[in-house]
């Protein structure tokens, strides 16, 4: 069952996104070679808390840390640890709040130096299909217009889209219906309507989309070992179009 949030609902998520993004812009900032994720992990637990917020992930499921910071061909899940970033990798992060019991989620790929063309494509790629995916996410349109706007962009570029991890619906909690793929599925999926709340987030990867488990039971590879990008936004369904919660935008919402 999908969850239709009231207009209050959307803004107390909106609330949430505000302190994602300024805890995606403490990542930014502070990423370089040398840095250990585990000390990313505490800044944002740290900024999220001095916000008003809570870490979302932190105890999802069991999950240790607060945020995931996925390296090279890590695609999503990876734990927070004392490895040092090096020049010439790439990292994914992912970061969730939580603000007076309502969630929000986002996630960015970020180069650490120098990386190949092939490599910094592979970033923009997934990025531009976010955005596409975005702005299929129209009352009316349906799941499957978002999902085949992304797909097309990938494989139209030469990358390939992981399928064994999806999008979803976002709200009291972290993961609620609906699932929202990256790839045509053979339906067309749910009808957007106002009020649905969906984390859409491309998982791009450079040739094969097979991806296995780590033994920590958390982190998703790409099977080949070669890089995996992912970017991420928490959106709102509105009757002024789709509206993304976790920038830093202001939030207006149009009324009947």
């Amino acid at each position: 069952m999908v969850n239709i949030k009231t207009k209050e609902e959307i803004l107390t998520i909106r609330r949430a996104g505000k302190i994602l993004h300024g805890a995606m812009e403490l990542v930014k900032r502070e990423l370089r070679p040398g840095i250990k994720t585990e000390e990313l992990d505490v800044m944002v637990e740290e900024f999220i808390i001095s916000e008003g917020g809570t870490p979302a992930f932190k105890g999802f499921q069991g999950f240790p840390k607060s945020i995931c910071s996925s390296i090279d061909s890590q695609v999503v899940h990876g734990i927070p640890d004392d490895r040092e970033l090096k020049e010439g990798e790439i990292v994914s992060i992912d970061i969730g709040v939580n603000v007076d019991g309502y969630n929000t989620d986002s996630a960015k790929t970020f180069a650490i130096g120098e990386v190949s063309d092939r490599i910094n494509e592979l970033i923009d790629v997934t990025e531009k299909a976010l955005h596409l995916g975005i702005e299929k996410a129209f009352i009316g349109n349906t799941i499957g217009d978002i999902s085949k706007a992304i797909q097309e962009y990938a494989e139209s570029n030469g990358f390939s889209v992981v399928r064994q991890l999806v999008g979803h619906g976002i709200g009291k909690s972290l993961q609620e219906e609906p699932k929202v793929p990256n790839f045509v599925d053979g339906s067309s999926g749910e009808t957007l309507e106002e009020g649905m709340v969906l984390a859409i987030e491309p998982m791009f990867t450079m040739d094969s989309p097979d991806v296995t488990t780590d033994p920590d039971g958390w982190t998703i590879l790409a099977k080949d070992g070669k890089p995996a990008a992912h970017f991420e936004h928490t959106i709102a369904i509105t009757n002024g179009g789709p509206k993304i919660l976790t920038n830093g935008n202001t939030l207006k919402l149009e009324t009947n």
